[in-house]
């Protein structure tokens, strides 16, 4: 199913003249120096591609014949490669590295040269190539040490050539690009036949397909979705890619289809966690790239993308718009993480985009909760996860727990239980409940419960609910007032109780909570405004007696709770700062 459905995306894509994916036995291939020739194959210059400074240089794309497979034997491309094997110069090795062997450098620019005779007569007659041919047999390389660029040549980078006065590489040329495909269907149908798995027709199949490149943390030369390289793998006797057939032409499309998905800059991948999620649709639709905007990180040169994206979902899913247009467009969803020197299917998603607008719609509403005025209106999905993280680091998310959430918000189903307790975890251990977290936290329980009971109304509010009676919800407003009256009575305190007290007090309240209580008292002495002491005693007084018995210890959720009616209470006052508690206060 997921090959199908990116082999469709390639037949979609190949099908759109603005924006064709690389036509079958070709590939974008990024190529800092382009060789350019006259016609008798002396050079001209050595045109730089890379735009940028230091280390943020990239060069510019090119599109070249399809890279061949790059193993420990000697195996060039066709037309470029890099400087080892076209010009046949050693790269530069770092001290303590051993030197590439000059025998080894030999045969890799022999193998080039070697490539590039066994193109059909009418390539070998165009005039790019001829060119080429003439510029590889006078070759003096002791004149490239001259060059500017020399010391960046040994850095071994790609290198191509381009005919003086041309606009296109020696390989785009027509002529030269038509041999190029004839050869790449011909060397399709001449090995082991097969019945396609993604097509269902007899044709070539394909030993190796191509690597998968773009995957966070996998190999940069890339890595296999599909490969078989032990015995344990292998069934009936077959080798590598007989084992799951798949055709020359067909794995050539998913896998293009796949490295367009997952190019740098692209607006339809999103990295969550370890896994590098793609998204695309059947036919076009703006939610390919809206859904990355919509959970991704706002830009710097434009952070109000991400609110104004969430906006617009809110505003197509109650004008009906999804209805009208393409609710039911198939939409696909793939995560990817690195795994050796393969790649795991972490989560694959089938939807519509009608559902899936809902269910976005849907998580936004879950883990809405009051906040501060400069904080993001919608937190991205990233900034949730990496609230759960030990020292608030990407790398230190569990594995699992980004895809987890990103399936749980897809499906609308409820959020990971370990995420729950991932958050609530952050909170003891760091005694902090940010913005996120308690987000995070009031759509872990809100879904939960949802998921329990579907005639469920929402249990935990945006903001704080005095009709709440659960003893965590209750006890975590408790803990919020007793702290308030604790810094009113100390201004300029540097550790409060929750700096203290927060991690028993929110598992084992029967332990802490009177102490803090009789605290509280010698804390309400010390108020120079009397209005304001019998102001929080009666506040006080209206949340215990909710809660009676202090309970002996707190589940998990109601763990979740407690920090939920602290955050709740806390965010309160700072609403109430100034107005009806402090001048309730002065009137008494």
């Amino acid at each position: 199913m997921i090959l199908q459905a990116l082999y469709d995306y390639y037949q979609r894509k190949q099908a759109d003249p603005e924006d064709a994916l690389p036509p079958f036995g070709f590939e974008w291939k990024e190529i800092p120096f382009i060789i350019e020739i006259d016609a008798d194959g002396k050079p001209v210059q050595i045109e730089d591609t890379r735009e940028g400074a230091g280390r943020k240089k990239q060069a510019r794309a090119y599109l070249v014949p399809q890279a061949v497979k790059k193993t420990s034997g000697v195996a060039t491309n066709l037309l470029w490669d890099n400087a080892e094997y076209v010009l046949g110069i050693p790269r530069k090795v770092k001290p303590g590295q051993k030197k590439p062997a000059p025998d080894r450098i030999r045969a890799q620019h022999q193998a080039f040269i070697r490539r590039i005779a066994e193109l059909p007569q009418e390539a070998l007659a165009d005039e790019g190539i001829q060119a080429v041919r003439r510029f590889l047999e006078n070759l003096d390389c002791k004149a490239l040490i001259r060059l500017p660029v020399w010391k960046e040549l040994r850095a071994n980078p790609n290198l191509s050539f381009r005919l003086q006065g041309g606009s296109e590489l020696v390989c785009q040329r027509p002529v030269v690009k038509a041999a190029i495909e004839q050869m790449a269907e011909a060397a399709a149908d001449s090995g082991e036949k097969g019945i396609c798995l993604i097509t269902g027709d007899e044709r070539g199949i394909s030993r190796l397909h191509p690597a998968i490149k773009g995957v966070w943390g996998a190999q940069t030369s890339g890595a296999n979705i599909i490969s078989f390289n032990l015995d344990a793998f292998r069934s009936w006797r077959k080798e590598q890619g007989a084992n799951a057939p798949i055709g020359e032409r067909p794995a050539f499309a998913y896998t293009t289809a796949l490295n367009h998905l997952l190019r740098k800059g692209s607006p339809q991948r999103l990295q969550v966690g370890d896994s590098s999620t793609v998204f695309w649709a059947e036919k076009p639709t703006e939610m390919e790239t809206a859904v990355v905007d919509i959970f991704g990180e706002p830009v710097k040169d434009d952070p109000d993308r991400q609110a104004e994206k969430v906006q617009a979902l809110f505003h197509a899913i109650h004008t009906g718009r999804y209805t009208r247009d393409d609710a039911d467009t198939r939409f696909f969803v793939l995560g990817l993480a690195p795994n050796a020197a393969r790649i795991a299917v972490r989560f694959w998603k089938v939807t519509t985009v009608g559902e899936l607008a809902e269910n976005i719609v849907q998580h936004f509403q879950d883990i809405a909760i009051e906040h501060g005025e400069k904080q993001p209106e919608y937190l991205p999905l990233f900034r949730l996860l990496v609230s759960t993280a030990t020292q608030g680091k990407a790398d230190n998310i569990p594995p699992n727990l980004a895809g987890d959430t990103l399936r749980a918000i897809l499906d609308d189903a409820p959020y990971p239980r370990t995420l729950l307790a991932a958050a609530v975890q952050r909170i003891r251990a760091e005694r902090e409940i940010t913005y996120p977290r308690a987000a995070l936290i009031k759509g872990c329980i809100n879904r939960a419960m949802r998921a329990s009971n579907f005639e469920a109304k929402e249990e935990l509010t945006v903001s704080l609910d005095p009709d709440n009676t659960n003893y965590g919800y209750r006890l975590g407003r408790l803990f919020a007032v007793l702290e308030k009256i604790q810094e009113e009575a100390n201004p300029g305190i540097n550790a409060t109780i929750r700096d203290r007290y927060y991690g028993s007090a929110s598992s084992t309240p029967v332990a802490v909570f009177p102490t803090l209580i009789k605290l509280s008292k010698h804390h309400l002495s010390k108020l120079d405004n009397k209005g304001r002491e019998v102001n929080f005693e009666r506040l006080l007084g209206e949340i215990i007696d909710g809660i009676g018995n202090f309970p002996p210890h707190l589940s998990l959720a109601d763990q979740g709770r407690f920090a939920i009616g602290y955050y709740h209470q806390r965010q309160d006052f700072f609403k109430k700062h100034g107005s009806e508690l402090e001048t309730q206060g002065e009137n008494q």
